[in-house]
């Protein structure tokens, strides 16, 4: 039965893929490299920062420490606080909150798996002022492998179970918003029914790769999916 929804963050909870894919150009200029579009989608939609820029930089035929990305990291991230705090709006995707009250009534627990680091997102959520809708958050900087892999999907089951020793939550109980193809195979690894978000890729293209896709939260009917689940 369904007991989790588990949410994507960039291009999911927030419309923020062009500032990161703008940083990510300033940092591969600085290493005196030509940022190339189809390279970053190919690379990074979905996927954390250090699997990004390792595979962009190997690519490049730079062979880099973790230490050295790791600085490359912190500056991005300070990078990005800057930019968003600059804004004047924040570009949470629109129904988001209401959504997200709409699955509390529903008694489902909620979770957030992302390729961002913990601190990130955290900073993002309670700007936005939705951090207390989420129980269990996993960032990129908890697991050492990157969406595709399916290990920060599972660490969320692993995590909601502590919380609650009496939920037994399964791979199969939970429900992922996913925008990426990345994301997608994480979460379908895992062994999750995913839901495909038209927000970076068309409502064509998410309808092949994942169980359901969506435009607009407000799309997603609950009660189809728990009749699919408990079939």
């Amino acid at each position: 039965m369904l007991k989790a929804v588990i949410f994507d963050f960039n291009g999911v909870i927030i419309n923020d893929e062009d500032i990161h894919q703008e940083l990510i150009n300033e940092i591969l200029l600085g290493e005196n490299l030509r940022p190339d579009p189809s390279e970053y989608q190919e690379l990074c939609l979905g996927r954390s920062d250090h699997a990004c820029l390792f595979d962009i930089l190997s690519r490049r035929g730079r062979m880099v420490s973790d230490d050295y990305l790791d600085n490359l990291i912190k500056a991005k991230t300070i990078a990005y606080r800057q930019r968003i705090n600059s804004l004047e709006e924040l570009p949470i995707y629109p129904e988001l909150k209401d959504f997200l009250t709409h699955l509390k009534q529903h008694n489902l627990k909620i979770g957030l798996v992302s390729g961002a680091l913990v601190s990130e997102v955290q900073f993002i959520l309670d700007k936005a002022d939705i951090l207390n809708y989420f129980e269990v958050i996993v960032g990129g900087d908890e697991i050492s492998r990157s969406k595709p892999e399916p290990d920060g999907y599972l660490l969320a089951v692993e995590r909601f179970n502590e919380l609650d020793n009496t939920l037994e939550l399964t791979s199969e109980d939970c429900l992922v918003i996913e925008d990426s193809p990345a994301g997608i195979e994480a979460a379908k690894q895992a062994k999750m029914q995913v839901v495909g978000i038209a927000n970076t890729y068309p409502y064509h293209f998410m309808q092949r790769l994942s169980n359901w896709a969506i435009d607009y939260f407000s799309d997603l009917e609950l009660e189809r999916v728990e009749k699919v689940l408990t079939s």
